[in-house]
């Protein structure tokens, strides 16, 4: 009896020492990512202060740019995530108040951490959705800076991110990419050159921006990277999905609502607060370029076109 405790015993410690020896490597290989260094120069803008490019900088930043949806509609910050055991999530406070960071950061330092998912000490941001802003054009950069700039000060603190245990375990294994930087080509020329109106190309600019997050490359849907456990699916955008049954009616209401053609209501994880406030020129833009694409199983992302 007392051999048999022992080699229970024994075995006890073994997984524990097998479990502490893994947790370490988690940790320390997360680490290590989360402290690389990043020599990146983001591309140069003027800065503009004419009301009317800010008004531009606030319509992109609280529409398909979605930059309300993490640091607030008065960019004082929010939570967005919190499940201690995967982390915390928190936008951070852009303004000049005390507890923001409005006041230390530089123009660059702001393009820099859009495009590129790089602070200002080279570090890579945690769950930045840089791969999205790199599409952002000159103009549209600049605007949503000079925006950022005119916000009035607000004096409140966020914490930093926080990823907890599990959080490191799935970003170590490859299922919770939270480093944009780590997936952007620092080196190509950044942002689409675009003119608002009511085209295929622009259309083919809000998708890229606004859309392809969720929805993929290639519109089809799927599992949302980097999404919560229970988040479903993404719809699949293509003419392979349910918008090949909807008009271009159906999908402005839809997009101002949040109510599908059928009636049934979509999940809060789509932002229908930013996509109702898209103009009815943006959304007949969106629906065009929805009509272009190709066709593909939900869930396919194969190249974009």
């Amino acid at each position: 009896m007392r051999r048999a405790l022992k080699v229970v015993g024994y075995v006890a410690a073994g997984v524990i020492a097998l479990i502490l020896v893994a947790a370490a490597a988690v940790y320390g290989f997360s680490e290590a990512r989360y402290r690389r260094h990043y020599a990146v120069t983001p591309r140069a803008i003027s800065v503009p202060t004419d009301s009317a490019s800010i008004a531009r900088g606030a319509h992109v930043a609280q529409t398909f740019g979605g930059c309300v949806e993490c640091h607030g509609e008065n960019l004082a910050g929010k939570v967005v995530f919190d499940d201690p055991p995967v982390g915390r999530v928190y936008g951070k406070n852009l303004t000049r108040g005390k507890g923001g960071v409005g006041a230390e950061l530089t123009d660059a330092d702001i393009v820099r951490a859009m495009e590129h998912g790089v602070a200002r000490d080279g570090r890579p941001l945690k769950v930045m959705p840089s791969t999205d802003y790199t599409h952002l054009s000159d103009a549209d950069v600049a605007a949503i800076v000079a925006w950022v700039r005119s916000r009035p000060p607000i004096d409140t603190a966020q914490p930093p991110v926080q990823v907890g245990p599990v959080g490191r375990a799935l970003f170590v294994a490859g299922k919770l990419p939270m480093l944009h930087a780590e997936r952007i080509d620092h080196a190509r020329p950044m942002g689409m050159t675009v003119t608002p109106g009511v085209t295929v190309e622009y259309g083919r600019y809000i998708a890229a921006v606004g859309c392809q997050g969720c929805h993929g490359q290639t519109l089809a849907g799927g599992p949302i990277e980097g999404g919560a456990p229970d988040w479903p699916p993404a719809a699949n955008l293509t003419p392979a999905g349910s918008l090949k049954t909807w008009t271009a009616d159906g999908f402005t209401r839809f997009l101002r609502t949040g109510v599908r053609p059928n009636g049934a209501p979509v999940s809060p994880v789509m932002p229908i607060r930013e996509t109702s406030r898209l103009t009815d020129d943006e959304i007949r833009a969106l629906w065009l370029y929805l009509q272009t694409i190709p066709a593909a199983p939900r869930g396919v992302q194969t190249a974009a076109r």
